[in-house]
């Protein structure tokens, strides 16, 4: 790879880390080819853009960021691999289902909205971890909550006052 070639992957990854809040850094190593071209597909089918990237080239594009990413750096060793994707749990989902076939990919750290995570042991946590969607709908939800309360309140109290309404209309035509 030149110099420019280098230059040129270190802007795109700089583009890209300031163009999502969610990225993981894995370890595919040990995956062979059909392995890493089912985890490719599976990525392709989950949203979540994988790509391998070189540790060097990874850490000048992270000096270049605005963001201090210096908690990253100590899991830039080895092969690693870079999952790029919109909702904070999508990429340890992908990561989760693959792993009930393989051993790999292996979570070395993950940046989720303004968060670190370090190591394997955040992947369960992260992957339970709600979308912006999936938050906005619960809160929906419960917005919508007391109001239906409310309207079945009401509606149970226009059908006792119209049965009591009824009744006294009976009974004073009864008395006549």
């Amino acid at each position: 790879m030149t110099r420019e070639e280098k230059n040129l992957f270190i802007e795109t990854l700089d583009g890209m880390l300031n163009e999502n809040k969610n990225f993981y850094l894995t370890d595919t190593s040990g995956l062979n080819a059909e392995e890493t071209s089912n985890l490719r597909a599976l990525c392709y089918k989950r949203e979540v853009l994988l790509k391998v990237v070189k540790n060097t080239l990874l850490k000048k594009a992270f000096e270049k960021n605005d963001v201090d990413f210096q908690e990253l750096y100590e899991v830039l060793k080895g092969n690693t691999s870079i999952m790029f994707s919109d909702s904070g749990n999508t990429a340890a989902k992908t990561i989760k289902e693959f792993r009930k076939k393989h051993k790999k990919p292996i979570l070395k750290a993950a940046y989720i909205e303004d968060q670190f995570y370090i190591g394997d042991d955040n992947l369960d946590a992260l992957s339970e971890l709600k979308s912006k969607d999936e938050l906005i709908a619960d809160v929906m939800l419960l917005l919508q909550s007391p109001i239906k309360n409310l309207l079945s309140s009401l509606q149970s109290a226009n059908n006792n006052l119209s049965g009591i309404l009824k009744s006294l209309e009976n009974s004073t035509e009864s008395k006549k």
